[in-house]
């Protein structure tokens, strides 16, 4: 396990991500600005829609997060090379991240909105317990210590988790709930101006996630190098 432990993920992956920086250093203003700015405030619900641009954007990268989840995990039963285990739980962890702020920005949107700051439907449901169930997944992970056992259960897990995924995604499209109808696929108008400011935030919202994705990346990968260089020095 240890020469798995010590294999390099991706190089490319890692090289591609870190220079996501800098376009974010320009999209995160550029965001702010289409948002409160450049987007026209919307009729009904007035200046608290804006918490949309960003409600959605982090809904649509924790979907993706847990769907890479998903084909690491598979990849890692495939092949049992560490490095799959290691970009699986990598994006699980910015999963659990964006999905708490997509389950904490929904509930003030729909507070003024609703008049109610949660309900049992569909979306709702389906989206905490997808939370739920990759909160558990890290916790599996915490505790169990053996490397090997940790990644063949996180991955099957993992497998498991992901299945709750396109039930999330097609929930407002299944079943009548709360929520309106879909912006992207789905008959929902957005006023052009929205839609653009809406896409500059997602864009900057899927390149935010693959940049810390490669740094978490090699951030386990220097903690599990740590580990094999202390059991190798313990075994002297």
């Amino acid at each position: 396990m240890d020469q798995a432990i010590l294999q390099v993920p991706n190089p490319m992956l890692i090289k591609i991500t870190r220079n996501f920086f800098y376009p974010l250093v320009i999209l995160f203003p550029v965001s702010l600005y289409m948002v409160f700015v450049y987007a026209p405030e919307e009729e009904t619900m007035g200046i608290v829609q804006k918490i949309f641009y960003y409600h959605v954007s982090a809904g649509w990268v924790f979907l993706l997060a847990f769907g890479l989840v998903f084909l690491g995990s598979v990849a890692f039963l495939i092949t049992q090379r560490q490095v799959w285990d290691t970009f699986a739980a990598s994006s699980a962890e910015l999963g659990v991240v964006f999905c708490s702020i997509s389950l904490t920005t929904g509930p003030i949107w729909a507070k003024p909105v609703w008049g109610i700051w949660w309900t049992w439907d569909a979306r709702l449901t389906s989206t905490l317990v997808e939370w739920l169930i990759y909160v558990a997944y890290l916790m599996l992970r915490a505790n169990v210590p053996e490397p090997t056992k940790r990644a063949n259960l996180s991955a099957v897990f993992g497998i498991l988790g992901a299945l709750d995924v396109p039930i999330v995604y097609f929930s407002i499209r299944w079943w009548r709930t709360q929520h309106p109808q879909p912006v992207m696929g789905g008959g929902g108008y957005l006023d052009p101006q929205m839609r653009l400011a809406f896409y500059v935030c997602l864009l900057t919202f899927t390149l935010l996630y693959f940049f810390m994705l490669g740094r978490r990346i090699e951030l386990a990968q220097a903690q599990e190098t740590l580990t094999s260089l202390k059991r190798r020095w313990a075994r002297k």
